[in-house]
Parts: C-alpha cells; structure tokens; sequence
C-alpha cells in the first residue's frame, strides 16, 4: 500500500529566478533521500483565440532547452492578485491582445514542483495596446490555425502541452 512519506527537513536554495527547496524524506524502506523541489508560486496560462479562431503564441528563446520555442502566454500570479486579474494582466503585457476570459482549470506544474497553474480561455481576443514587457523578456507575437496548434501540441514542442488540451477540451474543440 501506498502512503505518504516522512518528511524529516528541507533547506530553500537558489537564484533570482530559480529557487528550490532540497527536502528530506524518510522512504518506505527506512532509506534517507534528498529531492530537489522547485519552489515556485502559483502561475497562470492562457490559451488566447482571436475572433476567427486563430491561437496567439509567444515565441521567445528558453534558456532551459537552449532554444527558441513557441509558447501560450502566462506567468506568475502576484502576491494577493486573483488568477483571472493575473491572466488578462500577463496576456495584455505579453501580447497586447485582450479577450472574454474564461477559467477552465487547474494542473500541477509537475511531480518536482510546488507550483499549481490555474488555465484560462480568452475568446475573441483583440489588440489593444503595444506589448509592455519585462527586462528579461524578449517576445514575439504569432498566430496559428487551430489544425496547426493541434500538431504543435501533438510534437511535444509547446512548453504548456496540458494547459494547450485542457483549454481546448473546455471549449470542445479537440
């Protein structure tokens, strides 16, 4: 049977942008391991239609796989802003573009993180203003078909591959 491990310490460590917490866990079989968990806030995503049903995607290079990737737009949630505040804020910034907000869920960033991103749909997305970004962030705006995001999903080569089906499943679009 499974059961939840003892946790016995944790120590935070890290950078500016990156932080992570080494936790200490008591395993099942009385074996003392380490695990590095990243600490991260809550975050928000943002599958982004226009009014003819083309998807809005950021591209910008990512330092983790050294490359440039396409991504939906999305950051972190501020202190003691609410998720939808967030999403129209990080999807005006980035884009420019704004919309009819919708949530459509939650998911786990992953099994090594303490993150939990909240998913939004916008439809009839417009632009509204020129994109307002942050220093590190160098971004440019594209549009895809949805044919084409479905195959952009399917090559594993979007970073929010969950948050991609999960929105289009919420407005039956799969």
């Amino acid at each position: 049977m499974i059961t939840p491990w003892k946790k016995l310490k944790e120590k935070k460590a890290g950078t500016k942008y990156r932080k992570v917490v080494i936790k200490t866990f008591k395993m099942p079989d009385d074996r003392i391991v380490n695990f590095d968990i990243k600490l991260e806030g809550p975050a928000v995503c943002i599958l982004a239609l226009t009014k003819d049903k083309k998807v809005i995607l950021t591209k910008q290079y990512r330092p983790g796989p050294e490359k440039i990737l396409l991504e939906m737009p999305g950051g972190f949630i501020d202190e003691g802003e609410k998720p939808i505040k967030a999403a129209k804020r990080e999807m005006l910034e980035e884009t420019g573009y704004t919309g009819n907000f919708k949530f459509a869920g939650t998911c786990l960033e992953c099994a090594y993180s303490t993150m939990l991103r909240y998913n939004f749909v916008a439809t009839d997305c417009v632009k509204t203003q020129e994109q307002n970004l942050e220093p590190n962030e160098f971004i440019e705006i594209t549009q895809m078909d949805l044919k084409d995001f479905r195959k952009l999903l399917q090559s594993g080569e979007l970073s929010d591959v969950d948050t991609g089906y999960m929105c289009l499943d919420f407005l039956n679009l799969l």
